[in-house]
């Protein structure tokens, strides 16, 4: 009996031991959540709820044009019309440019008209009529940017070839056209530049103002640095010491342009065909370019006549006075009595008159008679007064660091670092 019972007990302990263990309540399958799709908004709506048309602006296409190609009833279309023009004059809607029209399919016709004149704002005309018009400026982010070029054959081609669009030339003409003759670049001229790239939505969209510049011409090293004091007495380029670089007068009248006739008593002249004194500096450029005021002044004739073509002369004080020949056309309200100041546009370079070919024919007054002005030295402005110099060097420093690390300068010693 108790073998029977031990041999039971040995028996069900094997099979106890042979058997497998209980399965394991096995886990729920893991529900994974919907991914979060955020919605892409783009002009104050979710732009995957509407389907998006684009197309361009022919010439000769009106707005109405346009929203009466939607179905837009007439009355509706020049309300919008109207709306539009309130915001952006209508004429500002050009050929060439793209507009977009935003359709909900849960509402009759198109909801919005989408159209940037710029890469820096965009109107949204409502077409339903609930009032959701708004003209954006877009915001913009600024960064720090480093160029450095040396020409070989043109400024445009050592801007380009360095890797930077050549609109950050005009950027440099700013900072250095007081002291530096655009005209008369040279081989071996070097530059560098500190300056400001603008961003709109992640994407480059184009320039602010140099910050600071170095250009190297002739064996000189010539710098211009923006400068605003922290009381704002002082602001704009100054040079390495601190001396303004802005003069009574500009280089020259135009920018993109080259000298095709200079200031020559005994110049044949090409239409009249004889000996005739150019009393005058010619700058080649296309039609169209715009023409600058080279200072401060008022202007004192405006008008056409057979020689002169369209022209405008401003005198700027008592001494000197410059006249702008052969102009397409004037800028609006370029009238007599006029105060302009250095820099505005006055009008835009054509061929009226005698010409033989697109240019503004400069001439330069100095106490009434005329004169070469390219061989005129003229007076700088004021300079920065001695206690504004420390907040200067400082700022000027931190440049030349940035300037020194994507060129070097050619004259010799380099300019002293403050400390």
């Amino acid at each position: 009996m108790v073998v029977s019972i031990a041999l039971g007990s040995t028996i069900i302990g094997g099979l106890v031991a042979a058997s497998p263990p209980p399965p394991k309540t096995s886990k729920q399958p893991l529900l994974k959540p919907f991914p979060i799709i955020e919605p892409t908004v783009r002009y104050g709506v979710a732009l995957d709820t509407f389907s998006v048309d684009m197309d361009t602006i022919q010439y000769g296409q009106t707005l109405s044009d346009i929203l009466l190609a939607t179905g837009m009833q007439p009355v509706s279309a020049l309300a919008a019309s109207n709306k539009f023009n309130e915001m952006l004059d209508v004429r500002n809607l050009r050929a060439g440019l793209t507009y977009q029209l935003l359709d909900d399919p849960d509402t009759e016709g198109p909801d919005y008209l989408i159209y940037s004149p710029s890469v820096y704002r965009y109107l949204k005309l409502d077409l339903q009529g609930a009032g959701q018009d708004e003209y954006v400026d877009l915001p913009i982010r600024i960064e720090e940017g480093l160029a450095a070029g040396k020409i070989e054959s043109s400024l445009w081609n050592a801007m380009v070839d360095s890797g930077h669009s050549f609109a950050l030339t005009d950027k440099m003409e700013d900072a250095l056209q007081w002291s530096v003759d655009f005209y008369h670049v040279q081989k071996g001229d070097a530059f560098q530049l500190v300056y400001e790239q603008e961003y709109v939505a992640g994407t480059e969209a184009g320039f602010g103002r140099v910050k600071a510049a170095r250009y190297s011409t002739g064996g000189k090293d010539i710098y211009a640095f923006y400068f605003v004091s922290q009381d704002s007495s002082q602001q704009g380029y100054f040079g390495l010491d601190g001396q303004p670089m802005k003069s009574l007068f500009l280089k020259a009248p135009v920018r993109y342009s080259r000298i095709s006739s200079r200031y020559n008593l005994t110049r044949f002249h090409p239409v009249q065909r004889r000996v005739k004194p150019h009393l005058g500096t010619d700058y080649a450029a296309p039609y169209g370019t715009p023409i600058v005021a080279v200072a401060d002044g008022t202007i004192s004739k405006s008008g056409r006549t057979g020689g002169n073509g369209i022209y405008v002369k401003i005198r700027h004080d008592k001494r000197y006075a410059t006249q702008y020949l052969h102009m397409q056309k004037r800028a609006p309200g370029m009238v007599v009595g006029k105060r302009v100041s250095q820099g505005d546009v006055i009008g835009y370079v054509g061929s009226t008159g005698l010409a033989t070919g697109p240019h503004v024919c400069f001439r330069f007054w100095d106490n009434g008679r005329q004169v070469d002005h390219t061989r005129m030295d003229f007076q700088d402005a004021e300079p920065m007064p001695d206690e504004y110099l420390p907040e200067f060097f400082e700022l000027r420093d931190t440049y030349l660091a940035q300037l020194n690390s994507v060129g070097e300068p050619v004259e010799a010693p380099v300019p002293p670092v403050s400390k």
